[in-house]
């Protein structure tokens, strides 16, 4: 729904070998949920009343960090108020709380002051000092118009239909894809062109064109490629090698030299390894899943990283077969990305744009 403002468990070893024989991951797989989830930072379900950082007042700093090299700005407290990474267009910024929640589909639920938007160029040091910084700044922080995660949950189920003023529907419940012909498996390559209905025109002067049986489906990458490109208005690639900005599949963004690699690809192919650090991560980052071998080194799945549930788990939107959309829900592997779940497991590299 949009934003409100105000199993038997099994051992690594059979874990491991599941993923070595099968041409599939199992059901059983699917199964391992959070056996060994940590207790993680609690988040308590109560809104911040007041209006996050845009009303605060007292002296403003700000501050250099490195792991990424990014700068933050601190409140007088010296609580952070917004996020800038060097070489990514994504900031974060500190306002009021809202409720992100799914109840038909999982009991999470993300209470966040995190706002996710796009700048208009990508940050450098010292960028805060830059006119174009000042007056984007001035215009987004503390304002409440539809950031990247608002964006994002206007796809999932139930949520209502919004139409442009050509009477275009631009967002509302979306599917993964149809049915193929065994009835049961669901096919991909479904962009936001599908969704749409109409044809798109890149900035490299390629023309893609909707498939009627494909109308208002949006597989994993081009769930992302609605939100942050046809939305947000991050530029968007016609396919994985033409043109330029963020190409058309997991692979490709995960692979793409767009944004800033937060947690890189390690390891030896197919599988790679599973990142050891993950608190690097921040709201609004893509993270990218090794999910199948019969794909060879290819990421399958990509994600929008949303922070910390209410339990204290770190959790994350995107558009799965086994919901047949967009969703933060539970059905084939609850949306998490800590402890020995499904996709826990199988998370392996994470960008920021």
């Amino acid at each position: 729904m949009p934003p409100k403002m105000k199993r038997p468990v099994l051992h690594a070893a059979v874990v491991l070998a599941l993923l070595g024989a099968s041409g599939y991951l199992t059901v059983e797989l699917r199964k391992d949920e959070q056996t060994k989830a940590p207790a993680a930072q609690a988040v308590i379900d109560q809104p911040n009343l007041q209006n996050g950082g845009a009303q605060q007042t007292g002296e403003q700093t700000w501050e250099r960090l490195k792991n990424p090299d990014r700068t933050i700005l601190r409140g007088a407290n010296g609580q952070i108020l917004a996020t800038f990474t060097d070489g990514a267009r994504t900031a974060t910024l500190r306002g009021p709380s809202r409720t992100f929640d799914e109840p038909a589909n999982t009991n999470s639920k993300v209470v966040t002051e995190d706002w996710v938007r796009l700048m208009p160029e990508p940050w450098t040091r010292g960028a805060e000092k830059e006119q174009w910084f000042k007056d984007w700044f001035k215009k987004y922080y503390g304002s409440q118009e539809d950031d990247v995660f608002a964006i994002a949950f206007q796809y999932v189920q139930g949520a209502p239909v919004k139409k442009d003023s050509e009477g275009i529907p631009y967002a509302g419940d979306a599917v993964f894809g149809p049915f193929k012909a065994d009835g049961v498996d669901r096919l991909e390559q479904n962009d936001f062109y599908d969704y749409l209905g109409i044809p798109y025109t890149f900035r490299n002067g390629t023309t893609m064109y909707p498939r009627k049986e494909r109308y208002r489906a949006l597989d994993c990458s081009g769930f992302m490629r609605m939100v942050w490109g046809y939305r947000a208005r991050y530029p968007l690639m016609a396919t994985n090698t033409l043109g330029d900005g963020l190409p058309r599949t997991a692979d490709g963004m995960a692979r793409s030299k767009v944004g800033v690699d937060i947690i890189k690809i390690k390891g030896p192919s197919p599988w790679y390894v599973r990142p050891k650090n993950i608190d690097v991560l921040q709201p609004g980052d893509l993270l990218f899943f090794k999910m199948d071998h019969r794909t060879g080194n290819h990421m399958d799945h990509v994600a929008l990283y949303l922070g910390l549930d209410t339990d204290g788990h770190r959790v994350f939107v995107s558009s799965r077969k086994e919901q047949n959309g967009p969703t933060m829900g539970d059905k084939g592997g609850v949306s998490r990305i800590d402890g020995n779940g499904f996709y826990a497991q199988l998370f392996r590299s994470a960008k920021r744009l």
